[in-house]
């Protein structure tokens, strides 16, 4: 029986605030939030909120940057009892304006970077107020600054949150259609951060660098609320760039633990870093999610770092996200790790029917970590949880052990005269390639053999063409005939989204709308 500390984010905040409020809970730059001004400024804010006529229920949509802002409104919509919807900022009017709409949310806070997109939007009309960070002179009564609410002081009585109720509505990708929400509760999330605590072995002395954004649910729960959670410190970095700030910030910070995703770790295994900064440095862990890593990056992470262990881990948003990740003891190459503390995984057919180990399936979980369903979607929710168990669209298989390794995406796989081919391992053998930073394959529809795999491919910085037919002797020489690529398109960079993954529904209209593949 799982016991959680905390029924709700600021129950969380208001514990560490009282009991350990000199600790340093942000470092901001130069600036450190203990955690007793994180609660005063918590605070403020609700007394804002709840003034303005917030009340339980109500969903608050973030559209911000990195910053402290942006988890000080995190508990403060928690203590008026509301429902956050971080949005992804890299999003267009349009898509903005289709989550606000879906979602219903009646308060917008956001980054003023993002003022164009916003006055582009609906937000105007559907939120009845626009909270700004950044310090946006304010012209519209229906509007406020970030800075002016913290100085209001207004004082409010926190509403009661169960761990069942909703915390956060992340809204998903939408690879296939409009995204959609799905609602995770305090239980959901904080039962990621008990597993991954456990499994990490993050104490309140570790600290975090947070440079990945937090709109995600992979930094949200893992980067922000775990650490947070075990009253421990993060380091805030606003921004990917210039890479050579989040390595001072790590060294001068005395972090303990990265988290990143494979994009950052192919450039990290790459990277001249300076001798001091290999010397003193204090980390102990990489954990790296979003999309697959590579085997060379591990190598070369593993030669590079010797005090550190890079480990993999997989989820999705449904599942608050995590599910798997590598123990730090005993990590397997190209696996994701067995199912984390209090979850199951099962490997399925078609018919729900498990299947033995080393039989590739389709990947289902079950646990405190998946979702509530989706917001509005009960169709939806009904097709993706059945009996409690979360069907993932991912492939997979475990082995002996129960350590998990993915094949696909279901929806990905590529049927081919009615033999499965899969994407993924095309893809492993095109990256060992030299020269070739990342590739892509998709299937595409052909009169004759139903499906056939074509590859994108992208060329590793200051490469500026390599061999074609070298590249198809190297893949004919490690994969089956049915298997190889019958085009192959280079590209100056793959269409990815926020965390890294290949958008390959865009590679896949580019080939169907007879398109340049450099369009």
């Amino acid at each position: 029986m799982v016991h959680y500390r905390f029924n709700n984010f600021y129950e969380m905040i208001l514990s560490h605030g009282t009991k350990q409020g000199g600790k340093v809970a942000l470092f901001v730059g130069k600036e450190k939030i203990r955690y007793r001004d994180l609660l005063e400024k918590a605070d403020n804010f609700a007394g804002f909120l709840h003034a303005k006529g917030v009340k339980k229920g109500d969903r608050i949509a973030l559209f911000l940057n990195n910053s402290a802002e942006f988890i000080i409104a995190l508990f403060a919509i928690s203590k008026v009892g509301a429902i956050a919807v971080p949005i992804n900022t890299f999003l267009k009017a349009d898509e903005l304006s289709f989550i606000l709409q879906d979602s219903g949310a009646s308060v917008l806070i956001a980054s003023t970077i993002h003022e164009k997109t916003i006055h582009q939007s609906n937000a105007g009309t559907c939120c009845s107020l626009i909270v700004w960070e950044g310090g946006l002179r304010i012209t519209d009564a229906q509007n406020s600054s970030f800075e002016e609410v913290l100085d209001t002081k207004l004082q409010s009585k926190a509403v009661m949150r169960k761990l069942d109720d909703t915390a956060v509505i992340i809204y998903t990708s939408g690879t296939t259609g409009k995204p959609k929400g799905a609602m995770l509760s305090y239980k959901n999330i904080f039962s990621n951060c008990i597993s991954g605590s456990e499994l990490i072995h993050v104490t309140s002395k570790d600290r975090v660098v947070v440079f990945l954004p937090m709109f995600h649910s992979f930094t949200l729960s893992i980067g922000v609320i775990l650490f947070l959670y075990v009253g421990g410190s993060i380091v805030l970095v606003k921004s990917l760039k210039p890479f050579s700030n989040i390595f001072k910030e790590v060294l001068l910070k005395r972090v303990t633990l990265f988290l990143g995703i494979p994009d950052v770790y192919n450039a990290l295994a790459k990277a001249k870093l300076p001798w001091y900064f290999m010397w003193f440095n204090n980390l102990r862990a990489f954990v790296s999610g979003a999309a697959a890593l590579q085997e060379h990056t591990l190598t070369a992470m593993r030669e590079k770092f010797k005090r550190a262990v890079l480990v993999e881990g997989y989820g999705l948003s449904e599942a608050s996200p995590a599910v798997c990740i590598n123990p730090l003891e005993k990590p397997k190459p190209k696996s994701v790790g067995p199912a984390m503390p209090g979850y199951q995984v099962k490997i399925v057919d078609d018919a729900m029917v498990e299947l033995p180990a080393g039989k590739v399936g389709d990947i289902i979980c079950r646990g405190d970590n998946v979702m509530q369903g989706y917001y509005n979607r009960p169709e939806g929710t009904a097709e993706t949880i059945i009996n409690g168990w979360l069907l993932t669209g991912d492939m997979g298989y475990v082995d002996e052990e129960g350590y998990l390794f993915i094949v696909d995406r279901k929806k990905d796989l590529i049927i081919s005269k009615g033999i499965n081919i899969y994407p993924r391992e095309l893809e492993e053998v095109i990256d060992r390639f030299d020269g070739i930073a990342a590739s892509a394959v998709v299937g595409i529809p052909d009169e004759k053999n139903g499906e056939i795999p074509v590859a994108y491919v992208e060329l590793e910085d200051g490469i500026k063409a390599i061999d074609e037919q070298k590249l198809r002797a190297y893949m004919r020489s490690r994969l089956a005939d049915f298997k190889l690529p019958k085009a192959v398109h280079f590209v100056d960079a793959l269409p990815k989204n926020a965390t890294g993954k290949v958008l390959k529904r865009v590679l896949k209209e580019r080939i169907l709308n007879k398109s340049d593949p450099q369009d």
